[in-house]
């Protein structure tokens, strides 16, 4: 399969650098210290006949500094410009701006291959939002596109698209839980193939499209509050409740379907929703995000924020659009982990 392949599938991306050298040496016995150069002193001359008076200001005694009150500010700047962390990237037909909220750890990941089967028209895209831990957003962003791949191989009929992703965000999710590792991942794919737009979800990740200006959601939030969710999991020995506000399963997860959450697999599936949309030239671009934007940002506010910079434009700026969706949502008050895709459409019609 030849493909032109951008993923974030680790954390280092959003880490600071490290590459400042150290102060003082781990293996000293004392700590060393940091001496202010000397002063040179303030000399004045004052007038008064031929001779002058020459005054100098008593030097203050030298000052000590621990070099540990440097490696501490040193670590201060360095968690501020974590909290800043933001990874841009443009490719073929596709931006994505990540920005990493309040955690320790950025839990966002993103995938984009354009170029599927040897056919550039053909191209799938996914955003990954973690819980738990990265593990399992991390694991789907790398492995889901080869098992909807696998799948769409063995199927050659059109109306089989919607089995192929299915199957690929089953498998991908039986080859997590066998990992034995914690955590989940919501996720939200859009596969271009044969002229068609195949959007899918699981759990609260988000489709909107650009339908002449108009935003049309092409996905649902999967939450415990949609009422065929609750009915599906009570209907298997499940409960939902609602805690501080917010509706969960078994009182523990805000989202009612994703990868992983082995702890509540029998009440959290992976199986996606589906919406195939054939595409048409009224079909600007599309906006995947994770729901640090929906949260704060509705479907038509995203939409027509990205249209002024990348519809009847001289020059589109698909990146900028993603980034001031990102900068939008913190203004709004999201200290959650955001990522946002904008996928112009118009390069595979």
């Amino acid at each position: 399969m030849s493909s032109c392949k951008v993923a974030i599938s680790n954390t280092s991306a959003f880490s600071p650098s490290s590459s400042s050298s150290s102060i003082c040496s781990p293996n000293s016995s004392s700590p060393r210290l940091l001496r202010l150069p000397k002063s040179s002193g303030l000399v004045k001359t004052l007038a008064g006949g031929e001779s002058s008076a020459v005054l100098k200001r008593k030097r203050p005694p030298r000052l000590d500094i621990p070099a540990f009150f440097a490696e501490e500010q040193d670590a201060a700047a360095a968690a501020a410009a974590a909290e800043e962390e933001v990874v841009e990237v443009e490719g073929d037909g596709f931006s994505v701006c990540c920005k990493k909220g309040k955690r320790n750890e950025m839990e966002d990941r993103y995938s984009a291959s354009v170029g599927l089967l040897d056919d550039s028209n053909k191209a799938l895209f996914g955003i990954f939002d973690g819980h738990g831990g990265a593990k399992a957003a991390e694991f789907a962003a790398e492995n889901l596109e080869k098992n909807i791949v696998d799948e769409l191989n063995t199927r050659e009929d059109d109306g089989e698209i919607e089995l192929a992703v299915k199957g690929g965000y089953l498998t991908t999710d039986s080859e997590f839980l066998m990992r034995d590792l914690r955590g989940g991942t919501c996720c939200v794919t859009a596969l271009i193939t044969r002229g068609n737009l195949v959007v899918s979800n699981a759990g609260d990740c988000r489709a909107v499209l650009s339908r002449g200006g108009a935003a049309e959601a092409l996905t649902s939030d999967h939450r415990p509050s949609r009422e065929d969710e609750r009915e599906r999991i009570e209907n298997l020995g499940g409960f939902v409740e609602c805690r501080n506000g917010v509706w969960r399963v078994l009182g523990s997860l805000a989202v009612s379907r994703g990868i992983g959450d082995q702890h509540l697999k029998q009440w959290i599936t992976a199986e996606p929703e589906t919406k195939i949309v054939k595409l048409e030239h009224e079909h600007e671009f599309l906006l995947l995000a994770s729901d640090g934007l929906w949260d704060k940002v509705s479907n038509q506010e995203a939409v027509d924020i990205a249209r002024r910079l990348c519809v009847n434009v001289d020059k589109p700026q698909p990146l900028s659009a993603c980034r001031k969706l990102v900068d939008l949502s913190v203004s709004k008050g999201s200290n959650d982990d955001i990522s946002v895709m904008l996928i112009q459409l118009g390069r595979f019609c």
